[in-house]
């Protein structure tokens, strides 16, 4: 009988002491994990505070978009507009892919999950496409809160489908 430790294979870090994925960020992406603080009523979350250090405080819209059990947002990007894509509800993975030719990042891809158990504020950065998939099996909560609102005549908003052969990453389709 031939030993099973010899088909096995040791797997190699994924996170680091402060269990944050063990990626290399892209160039101007920050990432704010923050703590419930348990209250007698429930609990509280910091969503976005100016002393936080983030280079852009910026605030011009506050949205909330719900994902459907299973659904997807697909590969979208700005020119001007900077994201901040704070998950406290659900488990939303956050994919990024840095299209910047004159980034130290280009074509890096980050994949990131957030949720209730892990509250966190994700900055993309104008240039950077971003999607977005719902992970959990309810709807799961998304807040962004943009340094530009939404301009209904000329939106800063440029789309490719999910399935695009462009970004080199596959979602489950």
């Amino acid at each position: 009988m031939q030993d099973i430790n010899e088909f096995a294979k040791k797997d190699t870090q994924s996170i680091t002491s402060d269990w944050l994925p063990n990626i290399e960020l892209i160039d101007g992406v920050e990432i704010r994990e923050v703590k419930n603080v348990a209250k007698e009523t429930g609990y509280l979350v910091e969503m976005f505070r100016g002393d936080w250090g983030f280079y852009n405080n910026k605030i011009d819209q506050v949205f909330q978009v719900a994902l459907f059990p299973g659904t997807k947002s697909g590969w979208h990007v700005h020119q001007i507009t900077t994201d901040r894509l704070f998950v406290n509800y659900g488990l939303v993975k956050i994919v990024l892919f840095d299209a910047r030719t004159d980034s130290k990042t280009y074509g890096k891809i980050n994949e990131l999950r957030f949720g209730t158990i892990r509250p966190a504020m994700v900055i993309v950065p104008p240039g950077v496409w971003h999607a977005v998939e719902n992970l959990y099996d309810g709807t799961s909560l998304l807040i962004n809160i943009v340094d530009y609102a939404y301009n209904y005549e000329n939106p800063d908003h440029f789309r490719l489908p999910i399935d695009t052969d462009l970004i080199p990453y596959k979602f489950k389709l």
